[in-house]
């Protein structure tokens, strides 16, 4: 993370003598150490496989392996701009990892507020776990009650509606309200979980601000707007951008577990078409090439972002 106050007081290690960099790095040698089990993840797990990305620009064969599968260029990238179905899916995408960005991403900003303005502990700490909660669900089991929720028979949404006079509406069975679902069950699970970061920000605030500007009649909502949102701005920043890296990775089980064949439609979105195409269906290189394209749409985003945000506000990931 790096800031125009930060990169003011950033100054790198200098040493004149190679003696003074072994003394240095003896004397750190523990953090050293403790950092490699770290290194060997990201290795191993994380840069290793990307040699795989190959396979994208072959017709990759399982059994003749990478060496031994023809190479066929950006055959596979043309196929999947030539596809019709992909651009619906891509659209899809796009629109839902807009939708989360718009209202999912600000609601965990709001609870933390709000959570910071409630005085009574015990009450805040039950609010605070209830929020929590659901975030230790698994996307199977959120499916399961969200599913059951808006059952159009027994749901408890459309017993809501019939008392008002209106029909039951099957909501899983209408493309149109399938990405109100995918975002609203998102909210449902992670805002509270996401909440944890910007009250931690909160308490970071020096106290001696409030305190001036109670003393200058500031109300807590002057208080909120003036103090904590602007100290906390660098955080929302940053959060802001990492949240843009993950654009178009909005999660295969959060989406596979709403999909039937009335909704995909407008539901489908890349990871799900990744997972059709290339596990079931076996075509491996050509669902190699669609990871690879997301992921370079992915880095393109985080990096316009990234400057955007440094010419801005002077906050920046790097």
């Amino acid at each position: 993370m790096a800031s125009k106050w930060e990169a003011a007081e950033h100054v790198p290690f200098q040493f004149a003598t190679a003696r003074q960099k072994r003394a240095f790095i003896r004397k750190h040698a523990l953090l050293y150490i403790i950092s490699i089990p770290g290194v060997l993840f990201f290795l191993v797990f994380k840069y290793i496989p990307l040699a795989g990305s190959v396979i994208a620009f072959q017709n990759y064969n399982i059994f003749r392996g990478i060496s031994g599968s023809p190479w066929v260029g950006l055959e596979h990238f043309q196929r999947m701009f030539a596809y019709t179905e992909f651009i619906g899916i891509l659209k899809n995408t796009l629109l839902i990892g807009l939708y989360d960005l718009l209202f999912a991403f600000p609601v965990p900003i709001l609870l933390a507020l709000l959570l910071n303005e409630l005085r009574v502990a015990i009450f805040k700490r039950i609010i605070q776990t209830v929020i929590y909660m659901p975030h230790f669900l698994s996307w199977v089991i959120v499916g399961g009650i969200i599913v059951g929720l808006l059952s159009p028979t027994s749901g408890f949404v459309n017993h809501m509606l019939k008392m008002f006079g209106i029909e039951p509406i099957y909501f899983l069975g209408e493309k149109s309200y399938i990405r109100s679902i995918l975002v609203g069950a998102g909210v449902w699970r992670d805002s509270g979980w996401g909440t944890i970061i910007y009250l931690a920000a909160i308490a970071g605030i020096n106290p001696d601000l409030y305190e001036a500007a109670q003393i200058d009649g500031a109300s807590r909502l002057r208080q909120t707007f003036s103090i904590t949102v602007p100290l906390i701005l660098p955080t929302i920043t940053i959060l802001f951008l990492l949240h843009i890296g993950n654009f178009l990775d909005f999660g295969f089980e959060r989406v596979y577990v709403f999909l039937n064949p009335l909704n995909s439609e407008n539901g489908e979105i890349i990871d799900t078409y990744v997972y059709r195409a290339g596990l079931v269906d076996r075509q491996y290189s050509y669902t190699t090439a669609v990871g690879l394209f997301k992921s370079l749409v992915g880095l393109a985003l985080i990096m316009i972002g990234n400057a955007l945000s440094r010419r801005t506000t002077g906050e920046s990931l790097y």
